[in-house]
């Protein structure tokens, strides 16, 4: 094959030769200045395979003196070209050594063609066809250039400027060039290239701008170190494209590392705080503090809780992408601190759960002791008041005795009704309380504060009526010039008027009282009566009331008189009728009470009277006056002969209708 690499045209490219290898041996400080003779005791050839294809050939001769060691040196080199694949003719160490000029061209561009341009593939061509392939794919784009061998197509320099703008647009501006001017361009190109990419100039501008024919394989040379310049540049991009993509990358699960640390560490503090809080917790005791609690612990696992099961389960899915990811670019897998780890998080999360069972039922056991120490106290305090209330109403109804004595019992138990109020408060408030802590049974009393408040109401009342019984009959009994029945029938009109139980009349009852006992005034006349019974006050007492009727009825207390009333309402008849008593104004209780004691009349009666019970007030009159003391009793003949007796005429200012 390097035979017939030979031919006329060798010795013209001994010069490019030169700067090829020049250009390979740089990297070892050496250079060649006559390449026949320098590769003679293969030294040169043996660095040159070295730097041309990186290996080592081992030992040998550094400093040959001994053409022997010449040659050993040229057969370890031709042994290595050989096992590399390289076809070789009729060769041998002795054409080396002795400097076989055309030898030894051929075999350096032999060289030049496996090591530099053979390498280059595109596409499975031919080391040739293939940079061709590249110059034309590069310069596609470029209108002016259009490269078809590799010869003429470049002795315009636009080819070689295209294959820099293409590559590198920073260092030329390929439509601002002329282009009309060949080697201006060629050597702008060549001293760009030379300059920024460090391609050596292996060829003169001269040696290819406006030649016929510039020579093809020092042209191929050259333009191959343009491809493995321009193709290494492009391996230099695409590996920092790739660093870039794996730091890019490694960066964002470096990031994702970091926030699940901070995350996690997060998480673990809010966990462990809260447990912290809840160990720390306690109860005031009363039931709003125990429903706030109850309410605060519902907050929480109805938001702070479901936000940590959503953040537990984020990072459990962030921790699987970043292990996911390291184990796309075949890293080590990354493994968390054991402090931050998913195991640490389980088995804080697992004593959180404990932690809330147990928060659970030291809530709901607070409520239920609160509720139940409501009830109890609520129930002790009811049973109490209720036990009170009874011994009151027995002791009430147990009365018996001297009136003073009697009376002095009921007084105390008046006064024992001013605490009972203010207990009854006590209840409220405990009552109050069971309602706002929602209880609505009570297993421990019957009682409730409205049934106890309505008894309590009966007993002052009873305790009220009482006392002023036992005071009014005190008032009775030292009225001795008033007989029972006027004194009951005052009592009774007395009660029938005092409404609110106060045993007091306000003036507008103390009207109609006296009105129904038949004693009616004008209204200033009444108004002074009630001023001077009440000594100037708002109201008249029972004793006052009784005072003033005695002062009003004491002139007619006689017999005579009570008889004359009986015969003036009877209109002189010997007996009265229903509608006689009732035409005097007689209430209608005192006239049913009447009817059941006076007997029937049985004489002559009047026809208007006829059909209507008729009542002999002579014998009802005859019969009374015989129960009164004999200093008081009065014959009925007398009675008899009053009939005829004219009318004693009212004190003044009264009008007699009844007593």
């Amino acid at each position: 094959m390097v035979r017939g690499l030979l031919n006329d045209g060798i010795d013209t490219s001994l010069m490019y030769t030169g700067y090829r290898l020049n250009a390979k041996l740089i990297q070892r400080d050496l250079e060649v200045k006559d390449i026949v003779k320098d590769m003679g005791d293969g030294v040169l050839l043996i660095h040159l395979l070295e730097c041309l294809s990186g290996e080592s050939l081992g030992r040998y001769a550094s400093k040959p003196k001994l053409r022997v060691q010449k040659f050993e040196n040229s057969n370890l080199a031709l042994d290595f070209i050989r096992s590399r694949g390289v076809q070789m003719t009729n060769i041998g160490a002795e054409d080396i050594v002795d400097g076989n000029r055309k030898i030894v061209l051929g075999l350096i561009w032999t060289l030049i063609l496996r090591f530099t341009i053979s390498d280059i593939n595109q596409e499975g061509m031919s080391a040739k066809e293939g940079l061709l392939l590249w110059c034309q794919r590069k310069t596609a784009c470029y209108d002016e250039v259009e490269v078809r061998d590799f010869s003429t197509s470049w002795n315009d320099g636009l080819a070689f400027c295209a294959l820099l703008d293409i590559h590198r647009p920073d260092l030329i501006d390929f439509d601002s060039l002329d282009k009309s001017d060949h080697k201006g361009n060629m050597q702008l190109a060549f001293d760009l290239a030379a300059e920024e990419i460090g391609i050596p100039k292996l060829l003169d501008v001269e040696d290819v701008a406006d030649v016929a024919k510039p020579d093809e394989r020092s042209l191929m040379t050259y333009i191959a170190y343009w491809f493995h310049a321009f193709s290494q540049m492009e391996k230099v991009e695409n590996a920092g494209r790739r660093v870039e993509k794996f730091v890019n990358s490694v960066q964002g699960v470096w990031e994702m590392q970091s926030t699940y640390e901070k995350r996690m560490a997060e998480l673990l503090k809010n966990i462990n705080t809260q447990r912290d809080d809840w160990s720390q917790s306690t109860f005031e005791g009363t039931y709003a503090d125990a429903k706030a609690q109850a309410a605060e612990f519902s907050k929480y696992k109805r938001g702070q809780k479901r936000d940590w099961v959503a953040e537990k389960s984020h990072l459990a899915t962030l921790l699987g992408n970043i292990k996911t990811k390291l184990g796309t670019y075949r890293l080590r897998p990354y493994e968390p601190p054991a402090h931050l780890s998913l195991d640490k998080l389980e088995d804080d999360w697992t004593a959180l759960s404990q932690k809330e069972m147990g928060r659970a039922q030291l809530i709901n056991e607070t409520i239920r002791d609160i509720k139940n120490s409501l009830r109890k106290s609520f129930a002790d305090k009811a049973n109490d008041f209720a036990m009170a209330l009874k011994t009151m109403q027995m002791a009430i109804s147990g009365l018996d005795g001297d009136l003073e004595d009697q009376l002095h019992h009921v007084r105390k138990l008046s006064s024992n009704l001013a605490p009972l109020d203010r207990y009854l408060e006590t209840i409220l408030d405990v009552e109050t309380k069971c309602i706002e802590a929602n209880i609505e049974e009570n297993d421990f009393t019957t009682y409730s504060y409205d049934e106890l408040a309505y008894e309590l109401t009966l007993v002052k009342s009873s305790v009220q009526k009482k006392l002023a019984f036992l005071e009014n009959q005190l008032v009775a009994r030292n009225m001795t010039n008033l007989t029972p029945i006027q004194l009951e029938e005052f009592e009774s009109v007395f009660r029938h008027f005092d409404r609110d139980d106060s045993n007091a009349l306000q003036e507008l009852e103390f009207s109609a009282a006296l009105a129904s006992l038949g004693l009616v005034f004008s209204e200033d006349e009444m108004h002074d009566y009630f001023s001077q019974t009440s000594g100037g006050r708002d109201e008249v007492t029972f004793e006052q009331f009784i005072r003033f009727m005695v002062d009003v009825t004491e002139d007619q207390n006689t017999a005579e008189q009570v008889f004359q009333s009986f015969r003036e309402v009877a209109d002189g008849k010997p007996y009265v009728t229903e509608m006689d008593l009732r035409h005097s104004l007689v209430p209608d209780e005192v006239i049913e009470q009447l009817s059941r004691i006076m007997p029937e009349h049985t004489g002559p009666d009047m026809s208007d009277d006829r059909g209507m019970p008729q009542y002999d007030y002579i014998s009802f009159m005859e019969k009374m006056l015989n129960n009164q003391k004999e200093s008081d009793q009065v014959p009925s003949d007398v009675l008899q002969d009053r009939t005829n007796v004219g009318d004693a005429g009212p004190r003044k200012g009264v009008k007699a209708n009844g007593w």
